[in-house]
């Protein structure tokens, strides 16, 4: 092990119940930068970015701290290059699901005690790099802000909760600055536990504690075998969702529709129906429809973006950027569309080092060139990340969520409106949730294959 006598495992989980609150430490929502001394072990200096003088400002959003707005794109740059990267390693008609917000903040929390080359690469690879704060001390208290402003109470019918934890072996000190900052900035206690002795007893309690904070719908994320006696901390976001859509679909307007998986294969699905007047947009250039269906409180909304027919969605992967994609969301217009959507539930969990390897995330995972000094006290052992886990749950149905309050909604029959548009989800899609005014990615998706899931 090359001297590397202790591993750090990094693991994390999701459930979304949706269709659709981290804790951020509430007085933190309040503080100043000047008021919040950040001192981690090391400190990161991004280099000055090349600006052309053509470049227009851009238009952020009202109430919105600047630096929070450029946290929020980088971190949606990080989320389409991951998805991206994921979907190469899978065959077209496998479900995609994931939070990238919730990998990105068990990764800002990694970065808290990374030095070196460590350091840089999860500057780069995460895209922490693009915000014009350039210290990397400063992500976290940015990041703290960016939590405030998501997981604000939306709607009564809304939860969006994340939750995180740090979990370190009984005998081994760790840096009080960074468990300090932990616990001020993401809210993760550290709770001591006995990997040494204790090592799969020790792995029930993480994943008990991950299902109790997912409403149960998240279960053994860490396989057998990922804790062992050479753990020494294991980091843990879990987030939970769940809501409302603010337009119901009906369900006696629910019918059995074929959805095509490829040309060679599909299969029945209960398709929802209602028509009414959504955000909408068809960019014929780009050959795809894009809709938004909003959740209670309108600030949460699912955005899908369908191939126009004739067109893959691995096409449309292929030439998707951030650009592009918020040029397909500012096109949207209110209008009459004709919506059929697949009721269905996807379930996804994978080990992200492999993706986050050939994202140029190497240091961390190696036991030779891992730099994780400021995580243990002054003697401490050298650290590396030994593997890191995800696992999403996403349902989505006629009320938004499986145990939704009894709402009178007045839903649109199917009629012969010669205006409307049609949006027909019976083939292969993407779909993002996000908190709309900052355009921030919660999570991401590919509904390839619904078929039996529902």
């Amino acid at each position: 092990m090359s001297g590397r006598m202790k591993l750090l495992a990094c693991m994390w989980a999701l459930w979304v119940l949706a269709l659709c609150s981290v804790h951020a430490v509430k007085e933190i929502c309040f503080t100043k930068p000047k008021d919040l001394p950040l001192e981690p072990m090391c400190i990161y200096r991004s280099p000055d970015p090349e600006t052309q003088p053509t470049e227009k400002p851009e238009k952020i959003p009202a109430g919105t701290n600047p630096r929070v707005w450029e946290l929020s794109k980088a971190n949606s740059h990080f989320a389409l290059s991951f998805f991206k990267q994921l979907a190469e390693g899978k065959s077209n008609d496998e479900n995609i699901f994931l939070s990238p917000i919730s990998i990105s903040t068990a990764f800002a929390m990694t970065k808290l005690g990374a030095c070196n080359t460590t350091l840089e690469q999860l500057m780069k690879v995460f895209k922490f790099n693009m915000i014009k704060e350039k210290t990397s001390d400063q992500v976290h208290f940015f990041f703290a802000k960016l939590n405030c402003r998501l997981y604000r109470k939306k709607h009564e019918t809304t939860e969006l909760i994340s939750a995180n934890r740090l979990f370190g072996d009984k005998s081994m000190l760790f840096n009080e600055s960074y468990q300090h900052i932990s616990e001020m900035v993401y809210g993760a206690k550290l709770l001591p536990l006995d990997f040494k002795e204790k090592p799969e007893a020790s792995r029930m309690t993480i994943n008990e504690w991950i299902a109790n904070k997912t409403e149960n719908r998240i279960k053994d994320t860490l396989p057998e075998g990922s804790i062992d006696s050479n753990t020494i901390l294991v980091l843990v976001n879990a987030i939970y969702f769940k809501g409302q859509w603010k337009h119901k679909f009906d369900k006696q307007n629910v019918m059995n529709l074929d959805f095509h998986v490829s040309e060679t294969y599909k299969c029945p699905v209960p398709m929802m129906y209602q028509e009414r007047k959504f955000n909408y947009a068809k960019i014929s250039d780009d050959k795809v429809q894009i809709l938004e269906l909003p959740y209670n409180g309108d600030d949460i909304t699912m955005v899908l973006i369908l191939p126009t027919e004739g067109t893959t969605l691995s096409e449309v992967m292929e030439n998707m950027k951030l650009t592009k994609l918020e040029g397909w969301l500012q096109a949207m217009k209110e209008t009459t569309v004709s919506v059929h959507v697949p009721r269905f539930r996807i379930e996804d969990n994978f080990s992200l080092k492999e993706q986050l390897t050939k994202m140029g995330l190497e240091d961390l995972f190696s036991p030779e060139k891992a730099s994780l000094p400021g995580m243990v006290a002054d003697d401490g052992p050298n650290l590396y990340i030994s593997n890191a886990y995800h696992k999403a749950f996403l349902e989505v149905n006629e009320e938004g969520s499986e145990a939704a309050a009894a709402t009178a909604v007045v839903a649109t029959g199917r009629s012969l409106n010669i205006f409307r548009e049609s949006f027909v989800a019976d083939r292969p899609f993407l779909l993002l949730i996000r908190e709309s005014s900052i355009n921030a990615l919660i999570f991401t998706g590919r509904v390839a294959n619904p078929c039996g899931s529902s």
